[in-house]
């Protein structure tokens, strides 16, 4: 007798296609979720060997438009950027994914959910998190936290030799140098030989973009233009190419980014679960639009609206790192971002460049950029005068602080 349907977030990998036999196994109904959020993968065949695998039903879901506009598009809006460096590709993908694994499950009355993530990563957190916030009753099954499934498959030896027994044909070479994890937005290495984090990522790692070395010798030039802090149109203007449809902008954006080498970082983050880890990432046509939208968000947005929502986009990176999406703090940040860029609108010309995205110049309806009253050259409707109250005023507070500093050291 069946325990029950499972919903399996199912890659065509070594683990997932190991856990699929060892659920069936277990005597669970799987079926097995494949997401296209823009990762290179042969879906055809990924769907005839989770069927061969045994999988009750196979769903193979395009979501890559939605990844665009549901989820890239407000990361945008916030300039969301984890610990000054990393974009989120990651990240920002596992509740778009698990998302569409709970209206799966939910449609063929499954009562549980299964993922491949490890133990010590963020994205067991990230999936769970959200499947819990919209399927409360849910039950989730991780097999790397099963010490029946962990004490026996130690390592990928373990799961290669699994698979072979099981006839589960995997195309994977048991001595891969690294992990990685792709979709539209970016890829992401770890593990392996990366785990040392003195050692340096070997030349041919990178898959979405060209060493800057080798690049062009001349720029693109791009024409982005925004509307309520997220982009409508970009324009190459040697070119005179245009897209204006969110996932053609997007898959645009990284193929002039990964051309030019921009997008690459190597670092050691903080993990939420506790640990540090090391971490290389591309990300091309994500650096493209940050640098666009910080530019367009500067010229037209309040200094002090801004100041607010730089702490808010903070907290919001912080959030989706460590996979608190469907949380009711996250979702009032995401109100409150998407009421900061009701005026971040214009058009913003950059360069992009061996491995650099240099900004040109900018325009908008918006703009809160005066030229007559910052020019050195107009008086404008400005009073130099007015700068002495003003500097005295602030003055008052360090006068204070340092008579008093003063005072301290004549005691001693």
């Amino acid at each position: 007798m069946s325990k029950g349907t499972v919903v399996l977030a199912y890659s065509g990998g070594l683990d997932t296609s190991c856990i699929l036999v060892w659920l069936k196994d277990q005597g669970y109904d799987v079926i097995a979720f494949l997401a296209n959020i823009g990762q290179d993968e042969d879906f055809e065949a990924a769907r005839k060997k989770a069927e061969k695998l045994g999988a009750k039903k196979v769903f193979i879901e395009d979501l890559c438009s939605e990844f665009v506009e549901d989820f890239i598009w407000p990361a945008v809006q916030a300039n969301a950027i984890y610990e000054d460096r990393y974009l989120l590709g990651t990240s920002v993908a596992r509740p778009c994914i698990a998302r569409r694994q709970v209206e799966i499950a939910r449609r063929e009355g499954a009562q549980f959910v299964s993922h491949g993530a490890t133990g010590k990563g963020n994205d067991q957190i990230r999936f769970e998190l959200t499947c819990y916030a919209l399927y409360p009753e849910v039950k989730i099954i991780a097999p790397w936290r099963i010490p029946e499934f962990y004490n026996r498959f130690k390592g990928r030896i373990d799961l290669m030799e699994y698979a072979e027994k099981n006839g589960i044909p995997v195309p994977v070479n048991p001595k891969a140098p690294w992990s990685m994890d792709a979709n539209l937005m970016h890829i992401s290495y770890e593990s392996g030989i990366l785990e040392n984090p003195k050692s340096h990522a070997p030349a041919d790692l990178y898959l979405m973009t060209k060493n800057p070395e080798d690049s062009p010798n001349s720029p693109d030039v791009l024409v982005i233009e925004f509307r309520n802090g997220v982009p409508v149109k970009v324009t190459n203007e040697k070119e005179g190419k245009s897209k204006d449809s969110p996932l053609d902008i997007f898959m645009y954006l990284n193929e002039i980014g990964g051309k030019h080498g921009v997008g690459r970082i190597d670092i050691v983050e903080n993990r939420f679960i506790g640990m540090k880890s090391r971490g290389i990432y591309e990300t091309p046509g994500g650096t493209i639009l940050l640098q666009a939208h910080l530019d367009i968000e500067t010229f037209t947005m309040d200094k002090e609206v801004r100041r607010i929502k730089q702490g808010l986009g903070i907290k919001f990176s912080e959030f989706i790192y460590n996979g608190f999406w469907y949380s009711p703090e996250c979702e009032f940040l995401r109100y409150c971002i998407e009421k900061s860029q009701a005026n971040v609108e214009g058009k913003v010309q950059l360069s992009v460049f061996k491995g650099q995205v240099y900004i040109l110049g900018r325009e908008s309806p918006k703009s809160l950029y005066n030229e007559e009253l910052v020019s050195m050259d107009v008086q404008g409707d400005y009073d130099p005068c007015d700068a002495t109250g003003f500097i005295k005023i602030n003055a008052v507070r360090l006068r204070e602080h340092h008579r008093l500093q003063g005072f301290s050291s004549a005691k001693k």
